[in-house]
């Protein structure tokens, strides 16, 4: 068989044509919206790498979790920014603090109409900028870490969170995190695994939004961006821990790796579309060398035939009004 007989082109006719025979497309309900917020802020701190991004105040977080509801995004994933950090980021334990806090007002202003989020990771807390507490050769104390995450997973719970995200890459955080769930009565919180989370130069602008105190680099505990096997091992433990979604971080540059976990993974998968990879594109439509609204929807469309079953990008909300023009 071969031309005439197949004309490839015959399904790309008209944009009707297109529509009705493409294999894979776009849905607000798929795409998750990370936002920060800063605690002390009276007025939104735009993020000069990351343009149309802010650190949110407490009324503009809440207004960007309704406006999500709205357009039908399926969920948020909020990161708090402490006023004080300290060496165990004990902030990130306060009931009261920035995150709990957030995920409180996020909870009171949406109820369940959309899935909220949290990030179980100590690195915005810390002093250090690292994911866990440092030993007395400052590496970071991986089985010590994990106590805090338990407890900062219960407090997450206890603010009204549907699904925590540790992100820190601790062995066995999937597992004591499920344990202190369970043990405090919050069976019905979902965890999102960061399973194959990679040491990454494309975090670049996040360290910004987040104002990062890291000195070095975490590639003692994320993922070497050589190793493709490993991947599949992180999925396996985290799923064996009790992970309920597991994810892929960040998405542009290991599409291999998201298409190796959607197609062994027995539970759903997410993919980050992270901080420089959102930068670059934005800079480039700046500079008029792309068009972005299409690189944008071509960026995301590209993570979701991967495999994702969701995707974690900042343009959720923009993408989503898009969708819904359409």
């Amino acid at each position: 068989m071969s031309f005439p007989t197949h004309r490839p082109r015959r399904l790309r006719t008209t944009p009707a044509m297109r529509r009705l025979t493409a294999e894979h497309r776009l849905s607000a309900a798929e795409l998750i919206l990370p936002a920060f917020i800063r605690e002390g802020l009276t007025e939104p701190n735009p993020i000069a790498s990351m343009p149309g991004v802010q650190q949110h105040t407490t009324d503009t977080l809440k207004r960007a979790a309704a406006e999500a509801v709205q357009l039908g995004v399926g969920g948020i994933m909020l990161f708090g920014i402490p006023a004080v950090r300290d060496a165990a980021g004990t902030a990130s334990l306060d009931p009261d603090g920035v995150l709990n806090k957030a995920i409180r007002d996020v909870r009171a202003e949406v109820g369940d109409e959309l899935v909220i989020m949290s990030d179980v990771c100590l690195d915005e807390f810390t002093d250090h900028g690292h994911c866990g507490v440092l030993d007395a050769n400052g590496y970071v104390d991986n089985d010590a870490t994990l106590e805090i995450y338990g407890q900062m997973a219960v407090a997450q719970a206890e603010a009204g969170a549907h699904v925590l995200g540790p992100s820190g890459m601790m062995d066995g955080q999937i597992g004591v995190i499920r344990q202190a769930l369970e043990d405090a009565g919050h069976a019905n919180t979902a965890v999102i695994a960061y399973a194959a989370k990679y040491a990454s130069a494309f975090y670049g602008p996040f360290r910004e939004a987040v104002d990062s105190q890291l000195k070095g680099d975490r590639r003692t505990y994320q993922m070497d961006a050589a190793n493709r096997r490993e991947a599949i091992l992180e999925v396996e433990l985290d799923v064996e821990e009790g992970a309920d979604m597991v994810m892929v971080k960040p998405a542009m540059s290991y599409l291999d790796i998201l298409a190796d976990v959607a197609a062994m993974s027995p539970v759903p998968v997410a993919a980050y579309q992270i901080s420089g990879e959102y930068s670059m594109i934005e800079a480039a439509a700046a500079h008029g060398w792309i068009d972005r609204r299409a690189a944008v929807t071509e960026s995301v469309l590209g993570i979701k035939r991967a495999g994702a079953n969701m995707v974690l990008t900042y343009w959720a909300s923009e993408l989503a009004g898009w969708l819904k023009e359409s």
